[in-house]
This record gives structure tokens, sequence and C-alpha cells, in this order.
């Protein structure tokens, strides 16, 4: 396991790359050991700086929840990360060139909760109860690690993925209020154009099979590091459907979620 002192210089290193906007190496070449509890507990010393900073947490992110996703990576569990406040932009907004490093967007459902979730044992009938409505939503990525390590040609891991607190950005919500007790989450998708070309499409079932499955995995994952758990009020981003789609400079990104509405994205 990495000691105070890696993590300390790890969550260091993350927060300085997203300020200067200049990418670090790959945490996992650099601890070749590393495992997911280790880079979890990176991406909570992150978290700490950054409430230190005076940023405040809003909610949660679930990725990796798809099996294409997961067979790229070869692992068979989704990931966490935290929302900030900071990481909110309005439907339809521009996000400023200098924002970002590698932008990507993905389109999932969002879950905005009227009632705390704490594992063990929280169940998806669990979520419907505890969630106040669903939402369709843009998720933006970004890597404060190189994707690919330039000199080996190793692509990052999961530890590091986790450690760039799930490699979230930002989050943007749009459309329509969705009641989940009445609608089935798994049969809500999403056309996702970029320029007004078609890039990719997808249905809630691609996040494993249920998309309150993945926030009941979320709230007992939460149960085993301690007492902290999805508290009334938070977002909750349940996982993409789609494959992350390049958001280059002068991309417009308008996801379609047919009845439910739509939300656009537009990258300076």
């Amino acid at each position: 396991m990495l000691g105070p002192t890696d993590i300390d210089a790890a969550a260091n290193a993350l927060l300085q790359a997203e300020e200067t906007r200049k990418q670090i190496g790959l945490l996992s070449l650099q601890h070749p050991g590393m495992t997911m509890d280790d880079a979890y507990s990176v991406q909570s010393a992150l978290v700490k700086r950054k409430l230190e900073a005076g940023r405040k947490v809003i909610g949660w992110k679930i990725g990796l929840t798809s099996k294409a996703m997961q067979y790229a990576l070869n692992i068979d569990t989704p990931d966490s990360g935290v929302l900030f406040d900071d990481m909110v932009f309005e439907d339809g907004a521009t996000i400023p060139a200098d924002r970002f490093i590698q932008p990507r967007v993905e389109a999932e459902v969002a879950f905005v909760m009227k009632a705390p979730l704490r594992g063990p044992g929280v169940t998806p009938d669990d979520v419907l109860a505890a969630t106040e409505y669903a939402i369709p939503a843009l998720e933006i990525l970004d890597t404060r690690i190189r994707r690919v390590d330039p000199e080996t040609k190793r692509a990052r891991n999961i530890c590091d993925t986790i450690a760039d607190n799930a490699a979230n950005a930002g989050i943007v919500t749009g459309g329509q209020h969705i009641d989940p007790t009445k609608t089935d989450l798994r049969w809500i998708g999403a056309i996702v154009s970029r320029n007004g070309e078609v890039e990719e499409t997808g249905l809630g079932a691609g996040v494993m099979n249920d998309p309150a499955l993945g926030i009941a995995w979320l709230a007992n994952r939460l149960a085993e590091y301690g007492d902290e758990g999805i508290e009334a009020g938070q977002i909750v981003l349940a996982g993409s459907f789609i494959r992350p789609i390049e958001a280059q400079s002068g991309s417009t990104i308008h996801a379609d979620f047919g009845p439910h509405g739509s939300v656009n994205l537009h990258f300076a």
C-alpha cells in the first residue's frame, strides 16, 4: 500500500495539474503495486484539499458501469468520484477554452436525492424510494493524468482513473424531470451528436442493466469506507451508457433524450 507521503504527493500533483492544465505521468507506473484502495486514498486526499480551498460537495459520479468500458480496462467493477459546486454548468453553456485539458463528454441519467442512502444492503428499490427525480445529463470528463505514457506506451489503468477523481470535471442537466417509480430507466436513451453529426447512441440498460443499481452500488461501497453516504439534496450521475465523445475546441454537443428533452454544451 502507498504510504502517507506518497498519497499526499500524488494528491498535490493532481491538484497542480488541474490548476496549470499540465498533465502528470501515470501514477500506476510510478507506483507499480498501487491498488484500488490506494487510489481511493489519493482521491480522498485530493477531495480534502478541494474542501479546504472552499469547494462544496454536491454529489457523486459513478463511472465504468458499462461492460464495454470494463472490458477496455480489464475490470469488473465500477468506480466513483465526487462532484463539486464548481463543476456545474447550465444547459446550453459555453465552456471556456482554458477550463479543461482534454475534455470528453458522456450521456447519462442523473438522480436527485430527497432522502439519504447509507449501506450496507441498499437495493435499487431503496434508491427509487429515496430519489426526488431523475433527469437527463451530460458529464464532462477530463484527465489530469496522461492517457498513455509516451515512453512505455502503457495506458492509464483503473487506479489512475480513481485517483484522478474518476476523471470527473463537469456536469450539465436539462430536459424534463423524470419520476423513476413510473418510468423504466433502462429504456431512457439518448442520441448524442457533435457539430450536427451523430456520434453515439445508447440506453440506460447499458448501465448495469439498471441505472438505479449503480446508485445502490455506490451507497454500499461508501459504507465499506466509513460512515460516508449519499445525502438528501445531492445529485448522483449513474454512469454513462455511451462511449466518451471527444470535445475539442469548437465542438457543440447535443444529447437528444427524446420525450425527456435534450441537453446541450458548446466548447469554445
